[in-house]
């Protein structure tokens, strides 16, 4: 790996733990990444926006928000189906995350 990936690998760590480093944002990644982990639903259905508003004691526009910090983090990706909102887990990030964790 050449020294400016590897440059460019952590400026988008710390653009990721810095967007992890909020409560609610870190609450709303474990929500998706559990949704995604469940079994309930294929992994591409995704987490509602209705479903996190609904388990955290913020507001629809703090819900909102957040989700966009962690979009723009890489961390989730979204999809509007007219009203509704959706939250994907970015795998590729997860994965990254996960092996910054075991290295």
């Amino acid at each position: 790996m050449s020294n400016s990936k590897e440059k460019l690998d952590v400026k988008r760590l710390s653009r990721t733990f810095k967007a992890l480093s909020n409560p609610n944002r870190l609450q709303i990644y474990l929500e998706v990444l559990a949704h995604r982990h469940s079994g309930i639903a294929a992994p591409e259905a995704g987490c509602g926006i209705a479903d996190l508003i609904g388990k955290l004691s913020v507001g629809a526009p703090t819900v909102s928000h957040h989700v966009k910090e962690l979009v723009d983090a890489g961390l989730v990706s979204v999809e509007k189906n007219g009203k509704f909102v959706t939250c994907h887990l970015n795998e590729a990030m997860q994965q990254q995350l996960s092996a910054f964790f075991k290295g």
